[in-house]
């Protein structure tokens, strides 16, 4: 599966990200929020067309989990055929639960109730991660569109034992296994 976070809008940034999506042959597309609006605070990228991100996500409607972000809202899911507005999801990721939520609720400083093993995938703070801490395996992608703290855009990809972060070159940034504890 692909992790995506805070794609913002940019078509160009999505496109390089599906790319990846079907090079590593990913059922599913694990969306983290901020996806079609770019926010107030933030510029508005290059190649911004929330309208074309919407159809093109809608092609992999079938295979996405998404949650809210900080950005997005009922008028957004009005152009999503698949859910967008949850706060947070549980998956199952091998036998491992993943609390997966978008960053502004709950992140790695404010979690919430999670066992020891547990994962917790988040997005919007644009700074990719992926170790434990604390007997949890933080997981944030980056951002594919507005990347911050130096760092390029980026993704995250579970093959099955490892979370990945890449960037959109496939450079590995940070990896975990999820089999630690």
């Amino acid at each position: 599966m692909l992790f995506i976070s805070d794609i913002h809008g940019c078509l160009p940034a999505l496109e390089r990200a599906l790319e990846w999506a079907q090079r590593k042959s990913c059922r599913h597309l694990i969306l983290l929020g901020d996806v079609l609006n770019h926010g107030p605070r933030n510029p508005v990228p290059e190649g911004y067309n929330p309208p074309a991100v919407a159809e093109r996500l809608n092609q992999w409607a079938d295979r996405i989990l998404a949650v809210r972000g900080n950005c997005d809202s009922e008028v957004d899911q009005m152009l999503c055929q698949f859910p967008l507005m949850a706060d947070y999801n549980n998956l199952m990721l091998g036998n491992k639960r993943a609390f997966v939520t978008h960053g502004h609720l709950w992140n790695d400083t404010q979690l919430p109730p999670l066992a020891e093993g547990d994962l917790f995938c988040f997005g919007h703070s644009h700074i990719p991660m992926a170790r434990w801490q604390e007997k949890r395996l933080m997981f944030n992608p980056g951002s594919i569109t507005l990347p911050k703290g130096g760092f390029a855009p980026s993704l995250g990809h579970f093959d099955g034992k490892l979370l990945t972060v890449m960037d959109l070159d496939g450079n590995v940034i940070e990896q975990a296994s999820i089999n630690e504890f």
